[in-house]
This record gives structure tokens, C-alpha cells and sequence, in this order.
């Protein structure tokens, strides 16, 4: 009786084992699946770690960050995401977007086309400029961040010819592995943070293509187009490590105009100081959705909205991070509201297009 009940421990040992070498297996084979990306290396990482942003094994913020302020902390915050019920996260009806034929817009035109959350196509002195596009898919899985009714309208094929990529960090709701793939050969140059680029060398961009930079760094991408790389207070990451890549927002300056994509990040001083070292900023494009007090620092609160406006004093505004996805537990409209309220509350030039409408800034 005793061997039989040892024989049945064995074997029930036996199975959970197996379960847990597949599961580990399986778990494996997926995060080692080309969209993960790399973590930087050789003289890439060499170069990062020279960097004055970067210490102890990551980059830092400016000022010291807490991710999460939750005492539950990450997973207990995703666990509420995840199980949570609450309501007005989505809309109920399909949103509305307008399908403009990209690829016959006149390229001298200076124009703006944003395509929901944080990605947009803009137009400058004859140059096409992709930000943060994501048409494909904004997580590693497709049954997460799930697009909002309507707002998959666009895809990389309606893409015209790309001259410059720009990627603000490696967050998946913000670089999309099957959309740059698929605009591979049809980009000139990629614009990223630094690190960044460590993706885009392992999926087989040419070095030559990418163009990294650290914060306070600039780039001449022709004689009539200037880039800076700014700060910005976020983090990054695609998988469980996360600040190996830094994340940043951008400036570029050309004859006519400059302007500013905030990308992902919370309030802090830098928003004065690029205001006070670019004046006359032309157009501001701002964080405006997808905010916690859960992580009230690394994405901005609506709170902060009109106090970044009053710092860099642009002449126009357009707030992104909103209308696509439900990352965060604010209802969907209400990142809109916010946007109202900055144009007339504090009485600002502030652009409120449809998804995929052209619009002359």
C-alpha cells in the first residue's frame, strides 16, 4: 500500500514537472520571438554607458522617479486592469475616422494626419516624417490593447514613402514590430533614442539608417532639417528589463517652422527649459491620455495639461495618447474633455482633428 502511494506521489511529481518544463519551454519560445527586440550590446552598449543619463545598469530620469506610487504595486495595478470592471473604458459606438489618401498629398504642403493614440504622419518644407506609428499590433499578444471600434482604419500599405521615422521609446504601443517591418523599405532614416536602435539592427536595418541619440543631443538630417533630442520623463522597455533604452521627446527646426512631440512622460522641469531654449515654437504635440494616479509620474495628469501649454508656450497644440486604446482606467472621452478645456479654459490654439483628417497647422 505504501509503495502504490509512493509510485502515486512519484508520478503526480512527475507530471507537474513536465507542465512546468513546457510552460517554461513555451514562455521561452515566445519572448524569443524577433518583436521582443534586443537589449543593446558591443559598442552600442559601450557608447550607452558613457551616456550621463545612464547609471547603475539603466538610464534614469532627471529627477528621481517612482513608476508605480501604488502600494500594490505593477502587478497589482495590472491585475486590476485586467479583472476590474469599469465602465465608459470604450466607446460604445464605432469612432470616427476619415480615410485620406496618403500617398497623393501634395508633399510641399505642411500638414498633419494623426491616426489615433500616438501616432502620426507630419508634412514640413517638402519632408515626410512618421511618428510612433502603430498599425499592426500595440502589445505582444493580439487579445490585449485591443483598438477601439474603427480605429484600425489605417494600415502600412496607406502609407506614402517615409523620408524620416521617428520613435520616441521602445514601448510596444509605440514602436510596432510588424509596421516597420512592413515599412521597411520604403523609411530613409530612423530617428530614435538611444538604444533604441538595437531593434531595428537586429530586425536588419542598416546601421547607416539609424540615427540614435542621447538627450541634449542634435542631428543635421539635411541642410534644412534639424533634430533635437530632448528629455522626458517616462521609462521603457518591451519585456521584464526595462531602461535599457532611453526614451526622449524631439524637437526639429526647419526654415519655416518648429515643432515639438512631447512623447510619453510626466511633468517636470524640462518642459520650461525647452521652452525657454525654443522659443516660438510653432506646434507642440502633448501626452493626453492613458494617466493613472497609480503612475501619476511617468505619464502626464490632466492636472499638469495647461501648466506644460503655459511652459512652452507653442502657438498650437495637439494632444495624442488617446482614442485608440484603453490603457488605463480613465473613461475613453475623457482625454477629449481635456483637450476642450485647454482650448477654452486657458483659451489656447488647440487642434481637435478626426482620426485621419488632414490638418494644416
Amino acid at each position: 500500500m505504501r509503495l502504490l502511494k509512493k509510485k502515486k506521489i512519484r508520478m503526480i511529481i512527475g507530471i507537474i514537472a513536465a507542465i512546468i518544463l513546457l510552460v517554461g519551454i513555451a514562455g521561452w519560445m515566445f519572448v524569443s520571438q524577433p518583436s521582443f527586440g534586443r537589449t543593446p550590446q558591443g559598442e552600442r552598449l559601450e557608447r550607452i554607458k558613457k551616456s550621463p543619463h545612464y547609471k547603475d545598469g539603466e538610464f534614469r530620469n532627471l529627477h528621481n522617479t517612482v513608476l508605480m506610487t501604488a502600494r500594490r504595486g505593477r502587478m497589482g495595478a495590472m491585475w486590476d486592469f485586467i479583472f476590474k470592471k469599469q465602465e465608459g473604458l470604450r466607446p460604445e459606438k464605432e469612432i470616427p475616422v476619415v480615410k485620406t489618401d496618403l500617398k497623393n498629398l501634395d508633399k510641399d504642403e505642411n500638414l498633419l494626419v494623426w491616426f489615433g493614440h500616438s501616432s502620426y504622419l507630419i508634412q514640413v518644407d517638402g519632408k515626410r516624417i512618421l511618428v510612433d506609428p502603430v498599425f499592426c499590433m500595440g502589445s505582444p499578444v493580439s487579445f490585449i490593447n485591443k483598438p477601439f471600434k474603427g480605429t484600425d482604419a489605417y494600415k502600412p500599405a496607406d502609407m506614402p514613402d517615409i523620408d524620416y521615422l521617428i520613435i520616441t521609446h521602445d514601448h510596444w504601443d509605440h514602436l510596432d514590430y510588424q509596421t516597420v517591418m512592413q515599412l521597411k523599405d520604403r523609411v530613409g532614416k530612423v530617428i530614435c533614442p538611444l538604444g533604441v536602435g538595437e531593434h531595428f539592427e537586429y530586425w536588419g536595418f542598416d546601421e547607416e539608417r539609424l540615427t540614435e541619440l542621447d538627450w541634449f543631443e542634435d542631428a543635421a538630417l539635411d541642410e534644412d532639417l534639424l533634430i533635437h533630442c530632448l528629455p522626458a520623463r517616462h521609462f521603457s522597455g518591451r519585456f521584464l528589463k526595462s531602461n535599457q533604452a532611453l526614451w526622449a521627446s524631439f524637437l526639429i527646426e526647419t526654415p519655416s517652422q518648429k515643432i515639438y512631440m512631447g512623447g510619453d512622460g510626466g511633468y517636470d522641469t524640462h518642459f520650461a527649459e525647452i521652452g525657454k531654449k525654443y522659443p516660438n515654437i510653432d506646434l507642440a504635440i502633448l501626452e493626453n491620455g492613458q494617466y493613472n494616479e497609480d503612475w501619476k509620474y511617468i505619464h502626464t495628469m490632466p492636472v499638469y495639461l495647461s501648466r506644460i501649454a503655459n511652459d512652452l508656450k507653442a502657438k498650437k497644440y495637439l494632444t495624442v495618447h488617446h482614442s485608440k486604446y484603453a490603457l488605463a482606467r480613465h473613461p475613453w472621452d475623457e482625454p477629449i474633455k481635456n483637450a476642450v478645456d485647454l482650448k477654452n479654459k486657458d483659451s489656447l490654439n488647440v487642434l481637435m482633428p478626426t482620426i485621419g483628417e488632414v490638418t494644416l497647422y
